[in-house]
Order: structure tokens, then C-alpha cells, then sequence
């Protein structure tokens, strides 16, 4: 159906339109091509300087990843990274590079690297926070699935891994038969409510007024009393047994 010329208001509009599109679409479409493209940076923390050419050879030969050394100490004052790739060579400094990472950027993202066989190490690390586990003896294939996997935002392990972890992260031993029972403060209750509704430790304290560290020393008390180790253990425990609505203490 003909509706004749355009006139200067559907030129205008048009023109607007246009204007929007290439100013704010295309420059977000640009952007996103851009980060597609460029290679993946991969920070290699370990003492040991023939790692780090092990895996420049298993790595760059795509032109996917771009590859820094670092050692336990100098990783903190790096910069510009998008994975950490971390191994137990490090040795208990595994977990200490790792809780210190991730207290200075929670959204960090860690693949940690373990001997054969050793499931405890991989679930020590999944708990101190690694996105992704491998063994050191996985192929190259591998190795280049876990990094793009985690630096895309997923987890990388296996799912008999995966499954143990969730066990152990909601198991709460069974309590003594001639326990007794449990008496929360008013305060107390107020953060386990906030922590079940999943808040952080930053937003319980900014909701009841009080500082962060003081949120975490209540923390502890609730989890000493409900007999758990972690905070995911805590919320399944507080809701499994009604203990949101357990009596106050003085």
C-alpha cells in the first residue's frame, strides 16, 4: 500500500534511528568481536621457570593464549590477567596464593593443577575457590577447554569430582543425641536470616548496621553451634532444621 513520500518527520526519525544504531549497537558489537579475538591471558604461578616454558609450548601454538610466569609472591603485583593457572608443585602455597587472590577479587578465575589421583587436593582446591581442576598429566585439548571454559564464566571438572564437592560442601554431621539445644542472640539470628537469603557478609553488615568483620565473627559463633565448617553447609543446615526459629539467648 502506497502511503506517499516520506515526509521531514520520517526522515528525521530515520536519520535518529541511524545515528543511535551506529553510535551504540555497532560500537557493543565491535566490542564483543574484539574480546573474541583477542588471546586469552594466562597467568602460570609456579617456582619453577621450566613450567612456565612447558606450557607456552602446550599452549601458544594456536595463538588462543598468551602466557606470564609468576611465582606464588609476584603473582599478587601482576596485573591484566584473565586466568590463573595454578599447580600443587606450590605446595601448600597453593591455597594461600588462592584465598589471597580471591579476597582481592572475588570474581577471579583459577584453574588449579594436581597429581594423578589425588581427589582430596582437587577438592581442597574447588573449596579454596578454583573455577576449574586438571590433572597435570591432561592432555593439551584439555588444558585449552578448561582455560576457555573458565575464563567464559563455567567450571571445568569432572562430574564424579563435581559431585563429591557438593557432598562435602552440604554434608552437617548428625548431632549427639544428648545435645543440647541450640540458642542463637537476637543478633545472631538477624545474620543467619540475611545469610540464608544468600546475602554476602558486606551486604548483611551494611543491612543491620554493623562492620563486616563483626558479621564474620557471627558467622563463626552460628556455624561453632550448628556444628558445620562453611557457610553453604550453614544455610542448608539452618533450613533442614528449622533453626531460624529457634529461641534467642541473652
Amino acid at each position: 500500500m502506497y502511503l506517499g513520500p516520506p515526509t521531514l518527520w520520517h526522515l528525521c526519525t530515520r536519520g535518529l534511528l541511524a545515528g543511535l544504531y551506529y553510535s551504540i549497537v555497532m560500537p557493543r558489537k565491535r566490542s564483543a568481536q574484539e574480546r573474541a579475538k583477542r588471546p586469552i591471558r594466562v597467568a602460570v604461578v609456579d617456582n619453577d621457570p621450566l613450567r612456565l616454558v612447558g606450557f607456552r609450548t602446550l599452549l601458544e601454538s594456536e595463538n588462543d593464549f598468551v602466557l606470564q610466569g609468576c611465582t606464588p609472591s609476584s603473582i599478587f603485583a601482576t596485573h591484566g590477567y584473565d586466568v590463573v593457572l595454578i599447580g600443587s608443585r606450590t605446595g601448600s602455597a597453593m591455597y594461600e596464593v588462592m584465598a589471597g587472590l580471591k579476597s582481592l577479587d572475588p570474581s577471579v578465575r583459577i584453574i588449579a593443577t594436581g597429581n594423578l589421583g589425588n581427589e582430596e587436593m582437587a577438592l581442597r582446591a574447588l573449596q579454596a575457590g578454583a573455577k576449574g581442576y586438571l590433572e597435570e598429566s591432561a592432555s593439551a585439548e584439555d588444558f585449552k577447554q578448561a582455560i576457555r571454559t573458565v575464563h567464559g564464566g563455567s567450571v571445568w571438572a569432572s562430574p564424579q569430582l563435581l559431585s563429591k564437592f557438593i557432598e562435602r560442601v552440604t554434608f552437617v554431621p548428625r548431632p549427639p543425641v544428648a545435645e543440647q539445644p541450640l540458642a542463637f542472640t537476637e543478633r545472631e539470628r538477624e545474620v543467619l536470616q540475611l545469610l540464608v537469603a544468600g546475602h554476602s557478609n558486606r551486604e548483611i553488615g551494611g543491612a543491620l548496621g554493623i562492620e563486616e568483620r563483626t558479621v564474620k565473627m557471627h558467622v563463626a559463633s552460628l556455624m561453632r553451634k550448628a556444628g558445620v565448617t562453611n557457610r553453604v553447609a550453614l544455610s542448608v543446615h539452618a533450613l533442614t532444621h528449622s533453626l531460624l526459629g529457634v529461641g534467642w539467648s541473652d
